[in-house]
């Protein structure tokens, strides 16, 4: 396959803006910047930073800029909002499925142990598996049994809550309009914040109805925030910025100092570059480690920059917003040549200097010119550690020590700079089937024993399929890489015959099941949903509105077990598997799990499909070679409209062939 363009290398877009050191700034230039480039040469850098200050000026000039946003009380939080991650409701860190119920508390310690903590979340909750039935956004949120009991447990730790506006969803169940259904929903669970997927900002109107529903709520975009909507968006990604050489001003939060923004570059596994930029800008990052199911974990490494970034940051706050900002500040030539650059921030009789070290051999020589008084390593390293940071503090003789510096540096004494910037793989478990023990059913399609080799179809989506992310150190993935028809080849060997049910279990079927045995699932949320006033023209449907627990026990009950996604398609593949009506997708026993997210492959395609977005689950009739993985979610959530199930048995011998054929 032909790319138009390299995705290991940043497009047009992505890239730092240069900014002429001569003559007046080019306000149609820089008011599009993302991160303002930083001139190579030391001698050049007044006249930028003098630039950048003269674009500023005039840009709030142009714009009516008054910062009216950042004076609301409720919404003062943000410009401290130095870390914020982004869970998947489901991740295993926060959802406990064996105990089925929401484990904030092991979240919270994990960030505290390895990111130093965060100040707040954004609670991811549809995609990647809206579209799978017809729930909207709303009702991923709305029907998650004790979601107002985590947000409640997260505020009690002091961490702020985002919750996540999906506007490509216009194809599925439609309620009231959208600014309705979110301002509801932010009311009522009382979210801080509203993350706008896919968008760099919202509409005004948008902006003004938010406010209404929950005063001080703070916006934050995906991208690069328009400099005009500076005025309205307390907060914006800087998601995919590439920064320069010698690093940059980002454009934002130079216009305006209390515009939080947050670094992320979601998959790359060396954050280095984004964490220099967050460090000498006085931002925040995103810490993002299961993105929509793929394991990108951060290496000790950089954890531990974040670790050591955010402690000082939330000390010396006030420093960082109100005091004097000098980008790219005059360093030792020593440490211009070693690749260290700095930023100055001085406040009242305090001066700040945010270091960062580009370079891979650890710098040991002076970094700032000698002046009055000594200086005061707040990392205690001695050093500038190669890729790592650094941060000089200096007191003007005879000034009173900062009240917030010795719990500073007795915070910092346990985190020392950690070199392991190797990746932490983790690998995605297959849950194994357990062996049946009855007689397969009359007319069960039989696969018989030895080797096998399939082709498996699939859509590319950010999901990847089993191990490993879909995409590594790309910036932003774009069709044909995004969205595209792709293969992958699975190969393996059947011990023995199995046999494959020829139709789904139905609900009759399924009724007889709860007859006989009374079975009630630990969690009944969703269960059965569909069984409502007269089932009589239903009977002969697939049985709905089942997870894999519950398919599981019906199919124990059978003698037998789900067929594993490679027996379904081989099974499939012979044209003897009849599907019901409506047509639904398939359990399959193929549930894994890294240790953060679970998933499993379904097969066979459905009746329903959503329009409208790329973003959806597939639907539509499939064929036999075609696999989807659907993210699980938990507290009944895996039930679907469109979801059921067939099984699977085991055969002895070549008799028990002979009687399914």
């Amino acid at each position: 396959m032909t790319y138009a363009f390299d995705p290991l290398v940043p497009r047009p877009i992505d890239r730092q803006t240069d900014v002429p050191v001569t003559g007046p700034p080019d306000p149609d230039l820089l008011d599009e910047a993302k991160i303002f480039a930083g001139p190579p040469d030391p001698a050049d850098r007044p006249a930028w930073r003098q630039r950048l200050h003269e674009w500023r000026d005039d840009a709030r000039n142009r714009h009516g800029y008054t910062g009216a946003a950042y004076d609301r009380p409720a919404a003062a939080w943000a410009m401290r909002c130095y870390s914020v991650a982004q869970v998947w409701l489901w991740d295993e860190l926060l959802y406990s499925f064996e105990e089925r119920r929401f484990t904030p508390d092991r979240f919270i310690a994990d960030a505290r142990e390895r990111f130093g903590g965060l100040d707040a979340v954004v609670l991811w909750h549809a995609y990647p598996i809206i579209g799978l039935d017809e729930r909207n956004q709303w009702d991923f949120y709305r029907d998650v049994p004790g979601l107002p009991g985590l947000v409640k447990a997260l505020h009690d730790a002091g961490l702020r809550v985002f919750v996540d506006y999906n506007p490509w969803d216009v194809g599925t169940r439609r309620g009231e309009d959208d600014l309705t259904e979110l301002a509801a929903l932010v009311a009522d669970f009382d979210a801080d914040g509203v993350f706008l997927d896919t968008l760099k900002k919202a509409e005004p109107e948008f902006v003004a109805r938010l406010e209404r529903a929950r005063p001080g709520i703070v916006l934050e975009g995906e991208s690069k925030l328009p400099v005009e909507r500076i005025e309205d968006h307390s907060c914006s990604w800087a998601q995919f910025f590439a920064d320069s050489p010698v690093p940059g001003v980002l454009r934002a939060h130079w216009y305006e100092r209390r515009h939080m923004q947050h670094h992320v570059r979601r998959w790359h596994r060396d954050h280095t570059e984004e964490l220099h930029s967050a460090w000498l800008n006085g931002v925040g990052v995103m810490v993002w480690e299961a993105v929509f199911g793929v394991w990108v974990g951060w290496s000790r490494r950089d954890s531990a920059t974040v670790r050591r970034m955010v402690t000082v940051q939330r000390a010396v706050g006030d420093l960082l917003l109100d005091g004097e900002w000098t980008p790219l500040a005059e360093l030792t030539d020593q440490a211009e040549a070693a690749g260290v650059y700095a930023s100055r921030w001085e406040l009242d009789d305090v001066t700040l200097w945010t270091v960062v070290n580009r370079g891979e051999e650890d710098y040991r020589g002076p970094v700032v010119v000698p002046g009055d008084g000594a200086l005061i390593d707040l990392f205690d390293d001695g050093v500038v550690p190669g890729r790592g940071i650094g941060a000089l503090l200096h007191i003007a003789p005879g000034a009173r020590e900062p009240e917030w510096l010795p719990g500073l540096v007795e915070a910092l004494r346990g985190m020392p700079h950690d070199p392991d910037a190797r990746f932490p793989h983790r690998l995605a478990i297959r849950r194994s089937p357990e062996p049946t023990t009855g007689a397969a059913e009359p007319g069960a399609v039989v696969v018989p024993a030895g080797p096998y080799v399939l082709t498996v179809r699939y859509r590319a989506r950010e999901t990847g399929m089993y191990q490993g992310a879909p995409y590594v150190d790309e910036w932003k993935p774009l069709p044909p890489r995004l969205h595209d028809a792709r293969t992958l080849q699975r190969d393996g060997e059947l011990t023995a015959p199995v046999a494959v049910a020829s139709s789904e279990v139905t609900n009759a079927q399924f009724a007889e099941f709860l007859e006989a045995t009374g079975y009630r699932p630990a969690d009944p949320h969703r269960f059965l949903a569909h069984w409502t006033g007269d089932r009589s023209s239903t009977q002969d449907s697939p049985v709905t509105f089942v997870d894999l627990d519950d398919a599981r026990a019906y199919c124990a009950w059978r003698g037998g077990r789900l067929p594993t996604e490679d027996e379904w398609q081989l099974a499939g593949e012979t044209g003897r598997l009849r599907r019901g009506e409506p047509a639904v997708w398939n359990w399959t026993e193929s549930e894994h799990s890294d240790g953060r997210t679970r998933f499993a492959m379904l097969k066979g395609g459905c009746d329903y499909r959503a329009e409208g977005a790329d973003w959806y689950v597939e639907g539509g009739r499939r064929d036999p070679d075609f696999s989807v993985k659907l993210l699980l979610p938990g507290l009944g959530l895996a039930r679907s409209a469109t979801v059921g199930f067939r099984c699977a048995w085991d055969l002895a011998g070549s008799s028990d062939v002979e009687d399914v054929r």
